[in-house]
């Protein structure tokens, strides 16, 4: 499984703000014909995968993966495919700080209605004589799954996808359709595009 590793995993990991929006990046080896490729197999997870993914993750992964490939005309295939899937997962501890600012007091000044002939000087709600900042700390956890595809022959890495996103604690439902928007976005850039694109 080592030799598969590549180099840019480290690269793989960025700030996503506060906003679950997954952000896509993917590379790959501009040489290769990927028409060439018809069949594809699971090489299997990186090591520790599974003290970030419970196995149900895991399984909505693979599914979601296979399906990307098989919309592309690419069959999955148990073992020997002409190209080689290897998947993992890295997260990486976060905290973001949010402040935020109360008004205290009040004022009575600005501009109003005086004198009886008008607008003018006069006594009208201002801005506030004093405020209050507080500071929260909000923490949470950025993942980052890493789709790279190996043809099998020579077993080079031609092509590697990478989503980022804050992970979630949501219900089985929502996993299920998380996983597969975030592995239908990271796959968007795959060289072969789907058969049957949704409009």
């Amino acid at each position: 499984m080592k030799k598969f590793l590549p180099i840019s995993l480290l690269l793989a990991i960025f700030m996503l703000a506060s906003c679950n929006s997954i952000q896509v990046s993917y590379d790959y080896d501009k040489t290769v014909d990927f028409t060439q490729f018809k069949t594809v197999s699971f090489h299997g997870w990186e090591k520790d995968s599974e003290k970030v993914l419970s196995p149900f993750d895991k399984q909505r992964i693979e599914e979601a993966v296979k399906t990307q490939f098989e919309s592309r005309g690419i069959q999955y295939v148990e073992d020997d495919g002409e190209l080689l899937v290897a998947l993992y997962v890295v997260t990486q501890k976060k905290t973001e700080q949010v402040a935020n600012t109360t008004g205290v007091g009040g004022g009575y000044y600005g501009w109003g209605y005086g004198g009886g002939y008008g607008w003018g000087p006069g006594w009208g709600w201002g801005a506030p004589m004093s405020s209050i900042t507080t500071v929260n700390n909000i923490d949470y956890t950025v993942g980052t799954l890493v789709i790279d595809v190996f043809s099998s022959a020579d077993k080079k890495l031609i092509w590697e996808g990478r989503g980022t996103k804050t992970v979630e604690d949501t219900n089985p439902t929502s996993n299920e359709e998380r996983v597969t928007q975030s592995v239908t976005a990271i796959m968007a850039d795959y060289p072969i595009k789907p058969l049957n694109p949704k409009k």
